[in-house]
């Protein structure tokens, strides 16, 4: 991933340096287990420790690929250059995946950890901000229209919800994919023993795949991929709100503009949500990951090299990315700038037109088929929408609607005063928000 979209801690995970140094920790850790049994001679790993731990050199790796055209052979020919004679029992009885897939297992699952308390803190700043506007009246949308109140406190709750379960989905995969192998060329222990191969991944946290092939099954970093995606995906949700919001004609909420900075090159009264619409570009890249690692899952018997070059890139550009796009999340939520007169603003420009499911089951409680109680509504509404168009406004006049229901004789024959004006109360509404806001955030939320 470029450096523009990467974090330095996360990045590190995956460079040449780190991956050597895995490399070498894992065979280390098959040499100790094979000490123990009695295959290697006592002292090996220590000498070979003693001799390349540190000092591996990844310019000289890459060089020795160069003709070798092979990255493991490459490795191991280096370490045979700094320790000299005890670097022959490395790497016994097993093949290049042994080593690649059990670092990948690593790598992967140490990323996930990375991430996973990027997501945390993101559900955090999402958590505060539904406890700070969980009353904060505005109007519900469907199809992009106004449809009946919301308060902005549960579009924050819903979108720490959606967070939080891609967070344990990210837990999952975390441990889904916590699995090396150190069982040879497909994977059946030929020039090697389970014990080996469960002692050493023991050292290292990890658990045998249960049934490997020359490789760990594919089906495992899809997974991660896949979690990674809808980490992606809940992340843009948050995004198209904050754009959606922003929009002059909506104007409800803004990304945080600092001093000194500048919208557009050629109009200076322009404040863009940039950050917003970076991160639905590049949930649009991480989702690609996941389509990819799901074509790495079927691989030709036991094991062909099409999936190789595909992770070489998604593995570490998925997890570098998702890092990113918590931490600019996080920083979008917690700078954004509410317009709660605006919201009110907005709630108020259809005139009441929101209670209209409201009149209507009124009407249905007196006896009335829920079919004709709902066209009597809609006579009204429609009717206060047309004189308002007509005005050259939008919505309905501010108590239009209400006088239209009132003076309908059909209306007016089931409903007095009254009982219409309890259709039209917001407080009633929305009394349930606090409730949802308590199960969404696990209390407190008032």
């Amino acid at each position: 991933m470029i450096g523009r979209y990467s974090r330095p801690e996360l990045a590190a995970l995956w460079d040449d340096k780190y991956r050597f140094e895995l490399w070498l920790q894992i065979e280390l850790a098959v040499c100790e287990a094979m000490e123990t049994a009695g295959t290697v001679p006592a002292g090996t790993s220590q000498k070979i420790r003693e001799a390349a731990a540190g000092k591996l050199d990844p310019e000289r790796i890459l060089e020795i690929e160069q003709t070798t055209r092979h990255d493991v052979i490459a490795f191991l020919t280096h370490v045979e250059e700094l320790a000299g004679e005890p670097a022959r029992w490395l790497h016994l009885g097993m093949t290049s995946s042994d080593v690649l897939d059990t670092a990948t297992a690593i790598q992967t699952g140490r990323a996930l950890e990375k991430i996973i308390g990027g997501v945390l803190e993101l559900a955090q700043a999402l958590a505060q901000r539904a406890r700070e506007h969980a009353t904060t009246p505005t109007i519900g949308r469907s199809h992009g229209i106004h449809a009946e109140p919301i308060t902005a406190g549960l579009v924050f709750a819903r979108w720490h919800a959606e967070v939080l379960r891609a967070s344990s989905r990210l837990i999952r995969a975390r441990h889904s994919i916590a699995v090396g192998k150190v069982a040879g060329a497909v994977g059946v222990y030929g020039n090697l023993d389970p014990e080996i191969e469960r002692v050493a991944l023991g050292k290292l946290g990890l658990e045998p795949e249960t049934v490997a092939t020359q490789i760990v099954a594919r089906d495992r970093h899809a997974e991660v991929l896949c979690a990674l995606a809808l980490l992606g995906t809940a992340i843009e949700q948050i995004a198209l709100g904050v754009r959606h919001w922003q929009r002059t004609e909506v104007g409800e909420a803004e990304e945080g503009f600092g001093a000194g900075q500048k919208g557009s090159s050629a109009m200076p009264h322009k404040k863009n949500p940039i950050l917003s619409e970076n991160l639905t570009g590049l949930a649009r890249l991480l989702r690609s990951y996941a389509q990819a690692g799901l074509e790495d899952v079927a691989l030709w018997h036991e094991r062909d090299i099409s999936h190789s070059s595909v992770e070489r890139v998604a593995l570490p550009d998925a997890t570098i990315l998702a890092d990113f796009m918590c931490a600019r999340a996080t920083g979008l939520v917690k700078g954004l700038v509410i317009h709660a007169s605006r919201m009110k603003a907005n709630l108020d420009k259809t005139g009441g037109l929101f209670f209209s499911e409201a009149v209507m089951l009124a009407l249905v409680k007196t006896g009335l088929p829920r079919q004709k109680a709902y066209e009597m509504v809609q006579r009204a509404a429609l009717a206060a929408i047309s004189e308002s168009a007509a005005a050259g406004h939008t919505g309905a006049t501010p108590g239009r609607f209400r006088e239209l229901l009132g003076t309908d004789p059909d209306v007016a024959a089931r409903l007095d005063g009254a009982q219409l004006d309890n259709c039209f109360d917001l407080v009633h509404h929305l009394r349930h928000a606090p409730e949802i806001l308590d199960r969404a955030l696990g209390g407190g939320a008032r």
